[in-house]
């Protein structure tokens, strides 16, 4: 087979590219995050943190676990202050930045492939998109989805496999891209093309190895 033919098969072989968001779609600070419900709250910084992050209460909303009014009411159980919708909204859209480079290349992409999100967070983000990062939707459309709609999140195959089935595309078709190694074996293990995101040249050099556009 010559090289152009190969090409083209590849081309062929790609249908979608699924893209993780925080710290591939956007720049996602959440010190920052974390620093405004502190405020909020009158507690440290460290507070907040302990009490969301590393007692596994996010993780819940992650998969699904809570649904958003649960979640919303428990986050501000653990900090110590009623949370409101917009407060929380509020945080974390103030820990995101779009990463203009790789918005981009989606855009590039979109020409000749699908183009969906996929990323572990309760579902008010998906919700509220248009207000945390409205950079998104002009590109994605409806096709934003967060793990806790699948009722399960990355790395677990299922989380991958649902979100396809939703797409109604074949994993084999599919390459993925996340920023945690972690998560690009578990989309391996569902059967999806998967590449770590490590830098822009890296995925540009993916992409054209695939035959993709690149930006």
């Amino acid at each position: 087979m010559s090289g152009r033919a190969k090409s083209v098969a590849v081309v062929d072989a790609v249908k979608l590219v699924l893209f993780d968001m925080d710290n591939v779609l956007c720049r996602y600070d959440r010190s920052k995050r974390v620093a405004y419900l502190a405020e909020l709250a009158g507690v440290t910084s460290e507070f907040v943190h302990k009490a969301i992050w590393e007692s596994g209460f996010e993780s819940l909303g992650d998969c699904g676990a809570l649904d958003a009014a649960d979640y919303l009411r428990g986050f501000g159980e653990r900090i110590g202050c009623p949370l409101s919708l917009e407060d929380w909204v509020e945080a974390r859209r103030r820990s995101m930045q779009p990463n203009s480079a790789m918005l981009e290349i989606a855009d590039s992409l979109r020409k000749s492939v699908d183009i969906a999100v996929l990323t572990n967070n309760t579902t008010l983000v998906a919700d509220h998109i248009d207000r945390l990062l409205p950079d998104l939707r002009p590109l994605f459309g409806s096709r934003i989805y967060t793990s806790a709609q699948f009722k399960a999140a990355k790395p677990d195959p299922r989380c991958y496999r649902l979100c396809l089935a939703e797409l109604n595309v074949r994993p084999e078709t599919v390459l993925f891209v996340d920023d945690l190694a972690a998560n690009v074996a578990g989309a391996r293990e569902a059967g999806l093309f998967a590449h770590h995101h490590t830098s822009l040249e890296a995925f540009r050099l993916a992409l054209s190895e695939r035959g993709l556009p690149h930006g």
